[in-house]
């Protein structure tokens, strides 16, 4: 199985052994941010720090002149990955033998919210989510289509995978987090992740709902969850707490607008890249579902995009509707190559990538990826992702050398 890790340019940038380092636990692929949210992150090895501290969501490149004179426009890192930080990095990589594509994050950034306070989510609460753009509204969406086009199609990448393109909710690990002490669950997560932004308001509206009952349904719905009771799972749940039929309005709206934006982007980013140039999407296979993992329909995503890169920190499970969806070991169809579906708008061929975290002090299990590898494949994985070369030990990295001379 094809195997790429995660990257940060400054994992790469003033160490003249990353690369090789990279390189070494043999993957064939870096997955390299090229515009990422703010974060704070070690570098175990790095000669010259050990934490590096991104203060806001930033690109890691020189923009372009498609942003002059637009108000929402992305924003230039500091110190922490100056100048042409990812095209430093994938030259190295590069330059070590490694396949390089480009990591985007799009719809996650405070940033922005902070600045520009009417982009962002607001709940029935009235509460807003700086952290988490609206992605209904037009600017909005145009800010992110064009992103995504500039982010993702850098020199030296021969694909790119785009996060966070969808909707984004609550359940966002924002700076001293303090948000876990009542038990959501799955379909109080989906009633706080309703925006009520005005754009939002017109399209409940469009669905036949008056967003002022519905914000005010969602607060009763929520009442006996503050005080502790619990939170019913599934989308059941949720039609248990609202009514079946205004759920159903409120995610025909949020997954209208979540689809037509990811085949916007995906199509920008497609008219932009050369021949060839593969184009996944990290997923949740739910549609309902908010975060860095969009929740999709994967029918749906595996006709728009060259496949999907799928979370299996918590086990593999999500990777069975992709594989079905695609034709991998899991549908009718089988595999082929990663290239078969490029540019083809057809899911026969789609990459199904598992994505492991390989970072101990991260919950990750590295001793075990050979197992967990052999079973994504079971289900249908076809591509593995590991989570985060900069950011785990030797003795992790050594563990995946390991795991992956024996897949």
């Amino acid at each position: 199985m094809k195997a790429s890790t995660f990257v940060y340019p400054w994992d790469v940038n003033g160490d003249p052994r990353a690369a090789a380092t990279i390189a070494a636990t043999g993957v064939q692929q870096a997955t390299l941010a090229s515009a990422y949210h703010s974060t704070r992150a070690l570098t175990p090895r790095h000669p010259r720090h050990r934490i590096v501290t991104a203060e806001h969501a930033a690109v890691l490149y020189p923009t372009d002149d498609r942003w002059q004179g637009r108000e929402l426009r992305p924003y230039a890192a500091g110190d922490w990955a100056p100048g042409d930080a990812f095209g430093e990095a994938a030259a190295a990589l590069t330059g070590a033998g490694l396949d390089v594509h480009t990591w985007v994050v799009l719809a996650h950034n405070s940033r922005l919210g902070a600045e520009h306070p009417g982009t962002s989510v607001v709940n029935a609460y009235g509460d807003r989510y700086p952290w988490a753009p609206c992605i209904a509204q037009p600017a909005t969406r145009a800010y992110l289509v064009d992103l995504a086009a500039e982010a993702a199609v850098r020199p030296g990448a021969h694909g790119t995978e785009l996060e966070s393109l969808g909707w984004y909710g609550l359940q966002h690990l924002h700076a001293h987090d303090k948000t876990g002490g009542i038990g959501l669950g799955d379909a109080g997560l989906y009633l706080m992740a309703l925006c009520f932004c005005p754009t939002c308001r017109e399209g409940y509206g469009a669905q036949g709902l008056d967003a002022d009952e519905l914000a005010a349904a969602v607060r009763t719905a929520l009442a006996p969850v503050w005080q502790g009771a619990p939170s019913d799972g599934g989308w059941t749940g949720v039609e248990k707490l609202l009514g079946a039929s205004t759920a159903a309005a409120t995610r025909a709206w949020r997954d209208d607008t979540a689809r037509t934006l990811q085949e916007a982007a995906v199509t920008a980013v497609r008219d932009a890249a050369p021949e060839g140039f593969q184009i996944l999407l990290h997923a949740d296979p739910v549609s309902y579902h908010v975060g860095a993992n969009a929740g999709v329909d994967p029918a749906h995503i595996l006709s728009v995009a060259d496949g999907v890169v799928v979370p299996c920190a918590g086990g593999t499970g999500l990777l069975t509707p992709f594989a079905e969806a695609g034709g991998g070991a899991g549908g009718a169809g089988g595999f082929g190559g990663a290239g078969e579906s490029v540019g083809s708008g057809g899911a026969r061929g789609a990459v199904v990538a598992a994505n492991f975290t390989v970072v101990s002090g991260m919950g990750g299990s590295p001793a075990t990826l050979a197992t967990d590898a052999a079973r994504a494949r079971e289900l249908g994985a076809t591509e593995l992702r590991l989570y985060h070369a900069g950011l785990a030990s030797d003795a992790d990295l050594e563990a995946v050398r390991s795991a992956l001379a024996e897949v």
